[in-house]
């Protein structure tokens, strides 16, 4: 109820500074007209242009209303098939992701990954903490596309590689989800990378399999293998109900981010560097021209579309119901 109440006391402080900052500055340009001052004219017309733009990411905002959006989220990135290429993209999307949350001033933790071979890597799941994270994350998974002059290609050709997100909201600690210890594996392992002595000569990272999905999450980050075996539990019931999420959302004709195979035919979002520039969403049609940009985290054109079609979606079917 307190995290409730915060939320509503943010939401609507940001709208009452909204109308006074409004009034000001239509205020300002009152006065500037009659003195014909064009300099403060414009400064107060920049000023309203400013506030529209914040005024449309607060209706966006209003928009994250489903069960779990407010919830921080669990990201998982994993590398597709072609070794050093998809494992050098997938780092490139950890890196993505972790400057647009620096941009939305989120928390990140790092709870598992694994380094590739020879650059990148294979895989890596982060804790992203903020309000509406997963809110706005859950658009992003799916298998991302990227084309580019092969840095690790001698012959410098031009190499597609593939790398995929998923998305998982933190459950609250109300929500009761009941896994009989019989549906899982567990298993320790030595952690990998870099490291104390502690923690790579003891086995502390722990994965945790559920049979009837075969959803496996693991956790390697804590000195404590019990503490590691805790993580684990928690990102399992959120990836459960996740699922349960998933398919109250595809009853209602909602957006969502289907799992599929890693490769050709499955993507969201193609990132073009070479022979032109371009990132392109395929769900949505929504463009950038500068993909430099967007592997630099801009990328809230891409998820405001991705929820304005969902809340379309949603209105639709109401108004076929209603008729």
């Amino acid at each position: 109820m307190m995290r409730e109440r915060q939320r509503l006391e943010v939401a609507l402080s940001s709208v009452r500074k909204l109308e006074a900052e409004l009034a000001d500055a239509q205020g300002l340009i009152e006065m500037a007209e009659s003195e014909n001052d064009a300099a403060m004219v414009a400064d107060g017309e920049k000023s309203i242009a400013a506030l529209a733009k914040h005024a449309d990411e607060l209706r966006l905002e209003s928009m994250l209303s489903g069960e779990a959006d407010a919830n921080d989220t669990y990201l998982e990135i994993h590398a597709g098939a072609g070794g050093t290429e998809s494992q050098d993209w997938a780092e490139m999307l950890m890196r993505m992701y972790s400057r647009w949350a620096e941009r939305k001033g989120y928390k990140l933790e790092y709870l598992e990954e694994s380094e590739g071979e020879g650059a990148g890597i294979k895989s890596a799941t982060v804790l992203i903490k903020g309000p509406n994270a997963y809110g706005w994350l859950k658009s992003e998974a799916g298998v991302h596309r990227l084309v580019r002059i092969s840095p690790f290609d001698s012959n410098a050709r031009r190499h597609t590689s593939f790398s995929s997100v998923t998305v998982y909201p933190v459950i609250d600690q109300t929500i009761e989800i009941d896994i009989p210890e019989k549906e899982v594996r567990i298993d320790v392992y030595r952690s990998s990378g870099a490291g104390g002595q502690h923690v790579n000569k003891t086995e502390s990272a722990v994965r945790i399999t559920h049979l009837p999905t075969g959803i496996a999450v693991s956790c390697q980050t804590e000195r404590s293998q019990h503490q590691n075996r805790a993580n684990c539990w928690e990102m399992l019931r959120s990836r459960l109900y996740e699922i349960e999420l998933k398919k109250k959302q595809a009853e209602t004709g909602a957006f969502v981010g289907e799992k599929t195979d890693i490769g050709w035919g499955h993507q969201i979002r193609s990132y073009v560097l070479q022979p032109y520039q371009l990132v392109k969403d395929l769900r949505t049609g929504v463009e950038s021209r500068a993909p430099l940009d967007v592997l630099d985290g801009d990328l809230d054109q891409f998820m405001a579309a991705a929820l304005a079609q969902a809340v379309g979606g949603k209105a639709k079917e109401k108004i076929e119901d209603l008729e």
